[in-house]
């Protein structure tokens, strides 16, 4: 048995996901594999920022930070229920940096990107009367503030998945591409899932995002990997929230690198990152004591209460396939990203690099290369297209104000959340439902059995981590015997199925 298509996408994470619904939205026929599950590797292990990203402007990436300062609002307005506008506080320190480079480089920073409502420019602090000032130490005297964003990153590799989906883009989750069979006009991919069975795919393209596996792919298709992909661990702990204001944190660390401290799920702060070169399995990645030991160094070095070891309530680390440059430092190393087109035969588009906030500008450049392959594809759409699922209603609060009318009965707090990750989706999970009780079994920490439903439904959630640690972060509200419980449910409904 086997099924044509115009595209294939190889890799569930941002990218891959962005480029189907991109793909999808212009009448092509696509399939997306991934091995694991969607956003299970690099995708759901970022800072979470929507950002232009202040510190490029240090290594004169002044093209990329232009670009990531317009997709800002972009991806803001395509998601507003999971795209926040963030305060970032940055406290000086003036044996790091003087107060002069700081304004100019913040100066550049508001001048590259456009001001509005939602992204204001910056501005200087006086940290012995802001509120900021509360959480750090007293001899930081005087700060600056800017704007920009921070998401649920999973979340919206979930919801360009969903709406490549309901545009006709077939998902194929725990579905490794094992082999890639190359003629004149077309590709012959096999696929297996994690049942073991194999289907055989025709495609007229093929589009390589696997991240951290992109190599690998190329060599199963018998192709030569790109020179240039450089993997990069990123470490980040999760502690009880240190701060009571919505604001965010940038240290400046002597080793001329950054830390964020970011809100995190309500009742969280969320403390990263690191950068270290990898040369193992990515799937295998951990946090290392050395990294945690860092990041407790580099936030301390700021706060008035010391975090400890003990404090930490998760933490989690990924691999970052980076575009390979002269630094030797893996901080400096660019987040932009390249995307090479093999057409010795059907065509093979291998994307390398990238960041979180320009996946969408990245897909459509995508789809514009493709494009002379695929003459029956439409326009460029997503720039000033339809939002994402569920982004129809304005921001989370918006939403929650319009749940909390039509569900008078539910916790306040419990319509917040999902207004916050689902957006308008949160009627259709809700139905009818006025009380608890209709909402079915509570599995611990406000996950009950109408949002696992859904999930496992509407969104592809197989397992407890799909759920839990992806999809929603309920895990950081459980305990670990519901935890357990809950995959024993999953893996009970899994076999009946």
């Amino acid at each position: 048995m086997s099924d044509t298509f115009d595209v294939l996408v190889v890799g569930g994470g941002i990218n891959g996901a962005g480029i189907a619904r991109d793909a999808a939205g212009r009448g092509l026929s696509v399939c997306l594999c991934e091995q694991d599950d969607l956003a299970a590797h690099t995708s759901s292990a970022s800072t979470k920022l929507v950002h232009g990203g202040l510190r490029y402007l240090r290594n004169g990436e002044f093209a990329l930070v232009r670009k990531a300062l317009n997709e800002r609002e972009t991806v803001r307005r395509l998601a507003p229920h999971l795209v926040r506008p963030t305060t970032f506080v940055l406290p000086h320190a003036s044996l790091l940096r003087p107060a002069w480079v700081l304004r100019a480089g913040l100066w550049l920073y508001d001048h590259l990107g456009q001001a509005n409502a939602h992204f204001p420019p910056s501005r200087r602090l006086r940290l012995a009367t802001d509120p900021a000032g509360a959480a750090l130490q007293p001899q930081y005297l005087t700060g600056f503030s800017y704007a920009d964003a921070r998401v649920d990153d999973a979340r919206l590799v979930v919801l360009n998945a969903v709406d490549a989906h309901e545009r006709g883009a077939r998902i194929r989750v725990r579905t490794r591409c094992e082999q890639l069979i190359r003629h004149r006009d077309h590709w012959w991919a096999v696929l297996r899932d994690a049942n073991g069975d194999v289907q055989r795919v025709r495609t007229q393209c093929v589009v390589n995002a696997a991240g951290p596996w992109a190599g690998q792919l190329l060599e199963r298709a018998g192709l030569d990997a790109p020179i240039g992909l450089r993997l990069v661990q990123g470490s980040h702990l999760v502690v009880p929230r240190l701060f009571a204001h919505d604001s965010a944190y940038v240290f400046q660390q002597p080793d001329q690198r950054i830390v964020f401290a970011i809100p995190y799920e309500d009742d969280f702060t969320l403390i990263g990152t690191t950068d270290t070169d990898y040369d193992d399995d990515p799937a295998q990645v951990r946090p290392r004591d050395d990294e945690q030991a860092y990041l407790l160094a580099a936030v301390n070095r700021y706060l008035r209460v010391p975090v400890r070891d003990a404090d930490i309530v998760w933490r989690f680390s990924g691999v970052r396939p980076l575009l390979a440059d002269h630094h030797r430092d893996a901080s400096k190393v660019t987040r932009d990203y390249r995307l090479d087109l093999d057409t010795g035969g059907a065509p093979l588009l291998s994307v390398l690099g990238g960041k979180l906030t320009t996946y969408r500008a990245l897909a459509e450049e995508a789809l514009d290369r493709l494009g002379p392959h695929l003459p029956h594809a439409g326009p460029a759409w997503t720039a000033h297209g339809a939002v994402l699922p569920g982004g129809d209603g304005g921001d989370g609060a918006a939403v929650a104000a319009c749940l909390q009318q039509s569900h008078p009965q539910l916790p306040a707090a419990l319509l917040q959340r999902l207004a916050s990750s689902y957006g308008t989706r949160a009627t259709r999970l809700l139905g009818g439902a006025q009380s608890l009780d209709a909402l079915g079994h509570d599995h611990g920490g406000g996950l009950y059995q109408r949002e696992l439903d859904y999930l496992v439904a509407h969104e592809w959630a197989r397992t407890a981590d799909d759920v839990l640690w992806r999809r929603t972060h309920l895990g950081l509200r459980m305990q670990p015997a519901q935890c357990e419980a809950l995959a024993a449910h999953l893996q009970a409904r899994a076999a009946m199925a």
